[in-house]
């Protein structure tokens, strides 16, 4: 029996319909734009569909998706024109509650603050919930690296946060 080269393609759409919102959550997070992290995400999604059948062999989609995902997101910050300008307003994010709101602006500013790998480090590390290790793979980097990305990242936070800050850490 010849293997269905729609079965592959149906595989990558029920792994981006079930993943997508993930991605664009750390998208989101890394970024801080709303539109900049559906341009991240598509990208990764579109990447991830040329390597599909290669990835899917060696069984490491979900870690594969996270590390073009970050490598895409860093790679911008590099490119970055100096033209462009970050703005306050995220447009399309719906907040549950006006104190919600007010949390998540006061936070997504603070991530803005630091640098992008200590960005990717903390959002990683705390709000996708990955092992040191884990982020060292998807940055190709030690996890030595990692923790020192880290603990700096989560510092600077608690400077920028001041006595917001037992709102976010405990």
């Amino acid at each position: 029996m010849t293997a269905n080269p729609d079965d592959g393609q149906q595989d990558f759409r029920d792994f981006a319909m079930a993943r997508a919102s993930q991605l664009f959550r750390i998208a989101y997070l890394m970024s801080g734009d709303w539109h900049e992290a559906e341009d991240l995400v598509q990208s990764t999604l579109t990447k991830l569909f040329v390597a599909w059948g290669r990835v899917q062999r060696r069984g490491s989609v979900d870690t594969y998706a996270r590390r073009v995902l970050v490598n895409t997101y860093l790679s911008q910050r590099r490119l970055r024109r100096s033209g462009e300008l970050p703005v306050a307003d995220i447009g399309d994010a719906r907040a549950p509650s006006a104190v919600d709101a007010a949390l998540r602006m006061t936070l997504l500013a603070a991530l803005r603050e630091l640098p992008a790998r200590s960005r990717a480090v903390v959002i990683l590390r705390h709000i996708d919930d990955q092992s040191v290790d884990s982020v060292a793979q998807l940055l190709g980097t030690t996890p030595a690296a990692v923790k020192s990305l880290n603990a700096r990242g989560l510092s600077r936070l608690r400077e920028l946060l001041g006595a917001d800050q037992s709102l976010f850490f405990s």
